[in-house]
């Protein structure tokens, strides 16, 4: 009898057991499942980055005239879309494999922004180099010296870069308006833009005042202005279209600014630049007819 109930006791041991390692790895796989789903939608945010990416850097090549400098561009380009395919062949399952193509990805997008300042740059001395004498020819050749120079101290302007930390503006959209507030059909019809976006999320971000720089640039590259207004960047001061003051507080911020159009806009491809404490912090393109 006395057997019989021990042997009783050790079957209930054995089915609590069991049960209790059934519940831990159903747990598991369920939490594994949730991060997979996770994993799947950083993913596809990712590819769309990478892809955006790319795309600007063939937009950046017809931009310059530089073979040198096209050259690294498309250099820069290729391991772009060399990253997006290791991307689009990862399994949403492999954890370690997507966080490293997203510390890629914080790269790359530092590498763009450079490379956008550059040109930014030089575009501006080649106008000079049309209306300047010898004077400002040989202060472009400085200047030529001096982008060289940036372009070998990438690198420690890239560890730099604190994006933890700095703020991200997304959904960014421009819409023309006519004199009554309407959207305007035509570009001569354009007497406001709206820009309007998005900054995102961060809780890593240090809350407060904040002053945000709006560049929008025409379809020649020269930026709108009122009374060549500038802010500095990057060593150097930089045209700016509109400032904006704004308390930041770590939460989704939705804002809108406007410029007013007092000169000759021609049709074409805007693109608008948003700066916040020294970096760029998001960019996008716009066309008016």
């Amino acid at each position: 009898m006395e057997r019989n109930k021990k042997l009783v006791i050790t079957i209930i041991a054995l089915i609590v057991i069991i049960a209790g390692i059934s519940f831990i790895a159903f747990n598991e796989f369920r939490k594994n499942k949730e991060m997979a789903a996770v994993f799947a939608v950083e993913k596809e945010e990712m590819e769309n980055e990478y892809s955006t990416f790319a795309t600007q850097y063939d937009e950046l090549q017809i931009q310059i005239n530089n073979d040198s400098l096209r050259e690294k561009l498309e250099s820069e380009k290729l391991k772009t879309q060399r990253l997006l395919e290791e991307l689009r062949q990862v399994k949403t399952t492999d954890a370690a494999e997507i966080i490293r193509l997203k510390k890629e990805l914080k790269t790359v997008r530092a590498v763009l922004r450079t490379y956008v300042i550059q040109i930014d740059s030089l575009n501006r001395l080649n106008t000079a180099l049309m209306n300047e004498n010898k004077e400002v020819k040989n202060k472009y050749s400085a200047a030529t010296i001096q982008i060289n120079t940036l372009t070998k101290e990438k690198d420690n302007l890239n560890q730099k870069v604190s994006l933890a930390a700095q703020l991200d503006a997304t959904n960014i959209s421009a819409l023309p308006l006519n004199k009554r507030g309407k959207k305007a059909r035509k570009v001569k019809d354009v007497k406001q833009i709206a820009i309007s976006f998005t900054l995102a999320k961060n809780i890593t971000a240090e809350t407060g005042n904040r002053t945000l720089y709006i560049r929008i640039a025409k379809p020649d590259n020269e930026i709108l202005s009122k009374d060549n207004a500038t802010f500095h960047f990057e060593d150097r001061d930089i045209t700016y279209s509109i400032k904006k003051y704004i308390e930041y507080t770590g939460e989704e911020q939705d804002i809108t600014v406007y410029w007013d159009v007092e000169e000759f806009l021609p049709s074409g491809t805007y693109t608008v630049y948003i700066f916040a404490e020294g970096n760029m912090i998001g960019q996008n393109s716009f066309n008016m007819k």
